[in-house]
């Protein structure tokens, strides 16, 4: 009975975020209440499976905030290292933000190019994932897209190839490390992988596939990136106009590179991402006076609220057994063969990606992959990786696959330049198609 409720509750949840009549949120929120009172409740009549869903005494832990050196199995249920490295790093965009860094850093770049519409294609599609490596992709898309619209307008050229390019850049950019993208996130504090782990494998992928993908986007749109009509340089803004408070501006760009350092890092110093997220938003705060309190509102208090939510009713599916029957079909279906375990996993969580949130998909797969790994003798990490790509990439192929991609084709919308869903999957679609493909066989190169 445990396992069928947990199951209905699971995919009602699913179908509610999908249909978006109430706020995802508020959806994950009530699922989960659902989990503790029908599942765990009545269900298993089980306070340890609640306990251990809830997942308080974690905090509490050495091991939380430092790694002692021993391997921890991290217990089941929320995610509170997740929760609070994603807080503490909202707080220190918000402080870059508002400190004018990001568009700053955009008409910094386009003067370097000297305004040249093809070299601020590029370089901002570079820009774009490699931001996303540190900085949640929906930050980098929000100013990215704003500035290139602003320069579009100043440089008479289309921006909407641009900002597909600077979209599809920024989820890709986000996979290559366990701080770009919330499901890296998910899986490295899950799994115990640290920062490095994910540079140097999925951030090997991204690095080929930013390449490819830099060619790709400049073949198909090279002849809609003429500026219609000269441009008079002198006219244009000087970036330094972009910073707000000079003070604020070295302050945050400071923190940021602490952030940067702290988490290459952490693997050596011990330090875990749940404190490295803790200590930056401390540092943030500390330092920015009363404009702190703007900082703290301005945090997306409904993103963690999701992710709470979310890691309660996945425990419920783990906790009932459910996701190990996932993982039994998932061996039974590939008949050992690991290649077609892989290739069920990664192109699986790319198409599921495409349609609905990745992240609630990658916390449902992790516990999916780690009885696939003991049960078919499989290298987690292998696992982890697939899982990884399939998820952060496969979300670039419609409009709704990503956050990025609402807030692109939002930004561009506003602007005057609507983007489709037939234009938009017209020229993204195969773009990811060719990206999962290249992950895939690069993983079955290097791993297998």
């Amino acid at each position: 009975m445990a396992q069928i409720l947990a199951a209905v509750i699971f995919v009602v949840m699913f179908l509610l975020i999908i249909t978006e009549k109430l706020e995802r949120h508020v959806v994950t929120l009530l699922s989960g209440l659902l989990t503790l009172i029908l599942v765990f409740g009545i269900g298993m009549h089980s306070m340890d499976a609640i306990v251990e869903t809830l997942n308080f005494k974690e905090i509490f832990t050495v091991e939380f905030w430092y790694h002692t050196g021993e391997t921890a199995e991290t217990a089941s249920g929320i995610n509170w290292a997740t929760i609070i490295f994603i807080a503490g790093m909202m707080i220190m965009v918000e402080g870059m933000g508002h400190a004018g860094f990001f568009r700053w850093l955009c008409m910094r770049i386009a003067k370097m190019v000297s305004y040249k519409t093809v070299p601020i294609f590029i370089t901002f599609m570079i820009m774009s994932a490699f931001l996303s490596m540190f900085i949640d992709s929906i930050t980098v898309i929000l100013f990215l897209a704003a500035v290139t619209v602003e320069l579009a307008h100043l440089l008479r050229f289309n921006p909407v190839p641009m900002i597909l390019a600077e979209i599809f850049c920024a989820n890709l950019g986000g996979a290559a490390t366990m701080c770009g993208d919330p499901p890296n996130i998910i899986i490295g504090t899950s799994l115990g992988y640290a920062f490095s782990d994910f540079v140097a494998n999925t951030g090997v992928i991204v690095l080929f596939a930013v390449i490819m993908m830099v060619v790709y986007f400049y073949v198909i749109f090279r002849k809609k990136l003429v500026a219609n009509g000269a441009v008079d340089v002198k006219a244009l803004p000087d970036p330094k106009e972009a910073i707000t408070n000079k003070r604020s501006f070295v302050i945050s760009t400071i923190i940021f590179l602490c952030a940067v350092v702290l988490l290459i890092t952490h693997a050596q110093t011990g330090l875990t991402v749940a404190f490295i997220g803790l200590f930056i938003a401390v540092i943030t705060i500390l330092t920015s006076g009363k404009e702190s309190l703007i900082f703290m509102k301005k945090v997306d208090y409904k993103t963690l609220l999701f992710f709470i939510g979310l890691f309660i009713v996945v425990g419920g599916l783990e906790q009932t057994g459910v996701l190990e029957i996932i993982a039994g079909l998932i061996a039974k279906i590939s008949g050992g063969n690991v290649k077609l375990m892989i290739g069920i996993i990664i192109w699986g969580s790319a198409i599921a990606s495409a349609f609905v949130d990745n992240i609630p998909f990658a916390a449902t797969m992790i516990p999916v992959i780690k009885s696939l790994a003991v049960a078919q003798g499989v290298e987690l990490s292998t696992l982890a990786w697939t899982l990884s790509m399939g998820t952060d990439i496969g979300g670039s192929a419609t409009p709704i696959g990503a956050s990025a991609n609402v807030v692109g084709t939002a930004v561009a919308a506003k602007s005057g330049h609507p983007i489709g869903w037939g234009e938009y999957c017209k020229y993204m679609a195969p773009a990811t198609i060719l990206v999962v493909l290249f992950s895939m066989v690069f993983i079955f190169a290097r791993y297998l």
